[in-house]
């Protein structure tokens, strides 16, 4: 086992870091202010390549699968766009994790060339229609509802929260939705691709949030939404099952975005504490507020551990090495639990360091004070991690 990233990946994380600071970092506090979502940064990132990282070379991919480290670059690219703002990190995450997987995954031959190429030139955006109203963390409470008439699937219900869904760059959504009801009276639920602009579809006026304010977020309806019988992605009745692996990999992924929020926190502390000056000397050598930031080490080194562990699980994975699925998601479940929770501590005690100034917009660590708590919640809530891990030690918790 070893605990340092390949020669390659290292110039991999320098060069994204480099477009970070350069394309999204001078606009980062602008957009946030403005809530606007930067379509043209997103196009960048696609030549760039981010959106390829982990899709085949004949869809426009990278074709970096496996021992090649895909998944890790992806997550080393996830983790820098983040460092210098969340709003695009979770852009980047849900354009490959949540847009571009499902299809690469589960689609068909006829699905993958439609859709692909497209998405992982990062020309357009996907979303994936998992949360409603009603079934957030119980999405087996599914209440959309798609019935197959003629030839086409009829699709009617709501979602919420769904990231890359509204945009001007959307091209489509992938929905789950309750497709009949097997014998035991449990719902059957199945996946359908819906393009925008289909008729009955909308997607409504964005949410007003907390934070995340340059990323694109829409509740969906759907109204008597005809698509053709061909749109169903993957296995009829397989949609728990799909969402479930995507969301293994999300964790991940999210972990990473988790990273580059402590990894700025920790930059902007480190800094700020050294130049701030309070009787006669710098604010740093008061051991009350170096200790603090010394725990932000601790758990970034922590945080960034368990997370590239997991992506090297899912690398070896997709080579055809003996690491089996429970595993995998045991190390998902744990470093999403650790790295989130972790940032949502670091913005406090970035924003404690900054005092009064801590307090101010102008200062880029309000903002990721804002954008962390959600990272608790969006891909599997931090209740739900610590639920996984207990059946993964074998305990029977509901």
């Amino acid at each position: 086992m070893t605990f340092e990233l390949s020669p390659e990946h290292e110039q991999f994380r320098r060069s994204v870091r480099d477009f970070a600071e350069a394309e999204i970092a001078p606009h980062a506090a602008q957009w946030d202010r403005e809530h606007h979502f930067p379509t043209d940064v997103v196009q960048k990132m696609g030549a760039l390549g981010l959106m390829g990282l982990t899709a085949p070379e004949e869809f426009g991919g990278a074709g970096m699968a496996g021992e090649d480290g895909g998944f890790t670059s992806l997550c080393l690219a996830i983790e820098e766009v983040g460092r210098v703002d969340q709003s695009m990190g979770i852009t980047l995450e849900a354009a490959v994790g949540l847009g571009i997987n499902p299809i690469l995954t589960f689609g068909t031959d006829e699905q993958k060339t439609t859709w692909l190429p497209d998405l992982i030139a990062g020309e357009k955006l996907a979303g994936f229609g998992l949360t409603e109203p009603g079934a957030g963390s119980d999405a087996g409470a599914t209440r959309t509802k798609a019935v197959l008439e003629g030839g086409e699937w009829v699709v009617n219900g709501s979602k919420q929260f769904i990231t890359n869904s509204g945009s001007s760059i959307t091209s489509l959504v992938t929905v789950t939705a309750r497709t009949g009801e097997r014998a035991d009276g449990r719902p059957e639920i199945s996946t359908v691709i819906i393009p925008s602009g289909t008729p009955g579809f909308t997607a409504e006026k964005a949410y007003d949030k907390l934070g995340w304010h340059a990323s694109d977020t829409h509740p969906l309806s759907f109204s008597d939404v005809r698509v053709p019988e061909a749109n169903l992605l993957g296995e009829r009745g397989r949609g728990y099952a799909q969402f479930l692996a995507t969301l293994d990999d999300g964790r991940v992924a999210i972990a990473a975005l988790a990273v580059g929020c402590i990894q700025a926190c920790l930059d902007m502390s480190v800094q700020y504490a050294g130049e701030r000056q309070t009787f006669g000397g710098p604010i740093g050598r008061k051991q009350g507020l170096a200790f603090q930031v010394s725990d932000l080490q601790v758990m970034l080194d922590a945080s960034r551990l368990l997370t590239y562990k997991a992506a090297a699980m899912k690398d070896a994975m997709d080579a055809g090495k003996p690491v089996s699925m429970g595993a995998f998601k045991q190390a998902a479940a744990v470093a999403k639990l650790y790295a989130t929770e972790s940032a949502v501590t670091a913005t406090r005690i970035a924003t404690q360091v900054f005092g009064g100034y801590g307090f101010m917009e102008e200062y880029p660590v309000v903002r990721f004070y804002r954008d962390a708590k959600v990272l608790e919640i969006g891909e599997g809530t931090s209740e739900v991690q610590r639920m996984l891990i207990a059946r993964g030690l074998g305990l029977p918790v509901e």
